[in-house]
């Protein structure tokens, strides 16, 4: 069932219309874990979970989901195998490659979040062309963070703050919330509503500390490779049962 299909409700209540997240954060996770149920090697769960990514995406662009940021790879995955690391950088210089063309089609506008500078040159330049390419696009917002972690988001707004003081722009007396949010890497994009995570493990990882205070959370035992559009439906819907007070009664 899409978001603007309408639910009846059995009884006397009236029908319902299902409210559609403006932001929702997916952490991928269980692309090694789906490979060696297989007998696969671990380079088999990331290729068959780009392609779930791919999918997922155009999906959320498809229903009117307005920010969708998903985790590709931390900052702790640099601690994974070399060779395991090496193959997820060719997938995703791949997929640079060969989707940016097919997003810009559907109007996706791309942004990458992390610290980009770590990464090959060729990424970088790849990734300067995929937010160039795509920077009109007034679809879906994809953030894809590569090379992220909340903490090492939060140091770097932190340090853009005292640069900011030492320039005279800023009192020490202004910092603030606000202040902090303006110079975070999704600056000017509202805070997720929803985050998922596939694969059974009940952790946020280190990621969108700051965005995500009043964030709910959704969790399923399924493994990114195999998760699909029926999957995202189920936690919009359990979405839609939760009642958000944001502190307040």
């Amino acid at each position: 069932m899409l978001f603007f299909d309408r639910k009846k409700i059995k009884g006397k209540e009236a029908e319902r219309e299902r409210k559609l997240p403006q932001h929702i954060g997916i952490i991928m996770d269980g692309n090694g874990r789906w490979a060696k149920k297989r007998g696969l090697p671990r380079t088999a769960g990331h290729s068959v979970g780009a392609s779930t990514f791919k999918n997922i995406a155009k999906y959320c662009n498809k229903i009117g989901l307005k920010y969708l940021t998903v985790y590709a790879f931390s900052t702790e995955n640099w601690k994974r195998p070399q060779e395991e690391v090496d193959a997820i950088m060719d997938l995703f210089r791949q997929y640079l490659k060969d989707s940016i063309s097919s997003l810009d089609n559907d109007n996706i506008k791309i942004r990458f979040i992390g610290d980009i500078s770590a990464l090959a040159d060729d990424l970088q330049k790849l990734i300067k062309e995929a937010e160039e390419d795509t920077a009109d696009a007034t679809g879906l917002t994809l953030n894809i963070a590569i090379n992220y972690g909340g903490r090492q988001e939060i140091v770097a707004a932190a340090k853009k703050l005292c640069e900011d003081i030492s320039k005279g722009i800023l009192d020490p007396s202004d910092i603030s919330e606000e202040e902090i949010s303006k110079r975070i890497y999704t600056a000017g994009q509202p805070d997720p509503d929803l985050i998922i995570r596939p694969s059974g493990e009940k952790r946020i990882s280190n990621f969108m500390l700051w965005q995500s205070a009043y964030t709910e959370f959704w969790y399923s035992d399924v493994l990114w490779p195999d998760f699909s559009p029926r999957h995202l439906e189920m936690a919009i819907d359990d979405y839609n049962k939760r009642i958000r007070r944001f502190g307040g009664i």
